[in-house]
């Protein structure tokens, strides 16, 4: 949720955000005057309720007539502050919507338009080369069932479309990815959570996924739960309506656990092999930040996010994402894609986004404000929450198709083979 306070001081850096985002500028407008009238309604009320409080005082010296006539004035009066109150109430109501209607303020920098208007910061390895190497590669699906790793029809049977079974090696390769993920983000300072995947509506709105998007996400309407898309939902939920302590630096959390998306609006994408798909696995690491800290705790997530490509021995490139393309909460995303060979094209595997204050103003979560020189603390202010993926179940076709070898099988990278009891080579069945 964005700070009416800093909109109604500058508007015109809140219009900046929108336009590029590619967004309703009008809105910054309607929560202005949104917010003029339920001041002025509050004030009223507040004042019609000063008056009341005066008036109980008259009637309790009055006397005989007197004290009758005042009676009907004070029920006249309470009358009144009633209809004031449910005023300002609904005033209020009609802010708050405007208000969580609207997305993040961009951070300075952040390119202007949508999805292709990705600013590409660096490469990093070279594309392998098959043709040099005398053959075609296959794609993930085909060296999944080559290898036995990979069941998309039963899948189906089971389930439906994009849905699917892994199997035999690859399930461990995919089970060895994810400890390394953990284990990655265990040696920076993240508390390991296996976290819930079905949330309430107040926790799914609060992050901020209930808004453009929420038609991606799986609704259990009898029980009014949200199966999430990622764990960044329920950590981000973790501590609402908390004061959190960050004296000692970032509260960081790294949340294993299988998410769901309705991948709405995806028809004839990426039908083939489990590129997008309904169900996955992920490690995600969630921060609560000083919000003077985020942009470097931003930066920090983004270079383990490449140290475990690194590990992957992939070859890929980190884009800064378009203000149209960050989503509702995010200020600045950035995303790692890597390289798919039978795609001729980088996918992305793992994004990190500074959400700023936006979610936690959204949950209530706060820090206390220090005083200077060991003075008594000024109160509380939000905190900011940063994301980032550390690994998730696509990365199976980057590395398949990566390290794939002529007759099908596929070598595993070296920092996994610890994770496979030593296991070089997937082999074909």
């Amino acid at each position: 949720m964005i700070d009416v306070n800093e909109l109604r001081e500058n508007p015109d850096l809140f219009r900046a955000s929108q336009r590029a985002r590619m967004a309703d500028e009008s809105i910054v407008d309607a929560i202005i005057a949104a917010d003029s009238t339920r001041r002025s309604a509050l004030n009223r009320f507040e004042s019609l309720r000063a008056e009341q409080n005066a008036f109980g005082k008259k009637v309790a010296v009055a006397k005989g007539e007197e004290k009758q006539a005042l009676l009907v004035e004070v029920k006249e009066l309470a009358g009144s502050v009633k209809a004031a109150q449910a005023e300002s109430d609904q005033a209020k109501t009609e802010q708050d919507a405007l208000v969580r209607s609207m997305s993040n303020v961009i951070e300075p920098g952040v390119p202007s338009g949508g999805e292709d208007d990705f600013e590409t910061l660096r490469h990093v390895g070279e594309p392998r080369d098959f043709g040099a190497e005398g053959f075609e590669p296959k794609d993930h699906l085909q060296l999944g069932e080559l290898t036995g790793g990979i069941d998309m029809e039963r899948g189906a049977k089971v389930s439906g479309a994009r849905f699917y079974f892994l199997k035999g090696m690859v399930a461990r390769l995919e089970i060895a990815l994810l400890r390394l993920a953990l284990d990655e983000a265990i040696s920076h300072g993240f508390t390991p959570m296996i976290t819930p995947t079905l949330v309430r509506p107040e926790t799914m709105a609060g992050t901020g996924f209930l808004g453009e998007h929420s038609d991606e996400i799986y609704h259990l309407e009898e029980d009014d739960l949200y199966l999430v898309g990622t764990s960044e939902v329920a950590l981000a939920g973790y501590h609402g309506d908390e004061i959190l302590d960050l004296s000692n630096g970032p509260v960081r959390y790294a949340g294993w656990s299988s998410c769901y998306r309705r991948e709405a609006g995806s028809h004839g994408k990426d039908t083939r092999g489990i590129i997008r798909v309904h169900q996955f696995n992920k490690v995600e690491m969630f921060s609560y930040v000083r919000i003077e800290d985020a942009e470097a705790e931003h930066q920090r997530m983004l270079a383990w996010e490449e140290e475990m490509l690194a590990k992957a021995e992939l070859s890929y490139r980190v884009i800064h994402t378009a203000a149209g393309d960050l989503g509702t909460s995010a200020a600045r995303k950035y995303d790692c894609e890597a390289w798919v060979p039978t795609q001729g094209a980088y996918r992305e595997l793992t994004s990190t986004s500074n959400c700023t204050t936006f979610q936690a103003r959204r949950l209530n979560i706060r820090e206390r404000i220090p005083g200077e020189g060991g003075a008594a603390t000024k109160g509380t202010r939000p905190v900011a929450t940063l994301n980032g993926t550390m690994a998730t179940t696509r990365w199976l076709v980057a590395i398949l198709e990566t390290h794939q070898q002529p007759d099908g099988s596929v070598i595993v990278p070296e920092a996994l083979r610890p994770y496979m009891g030593g296991v070089k080579v997937i082999p074909v069945l």
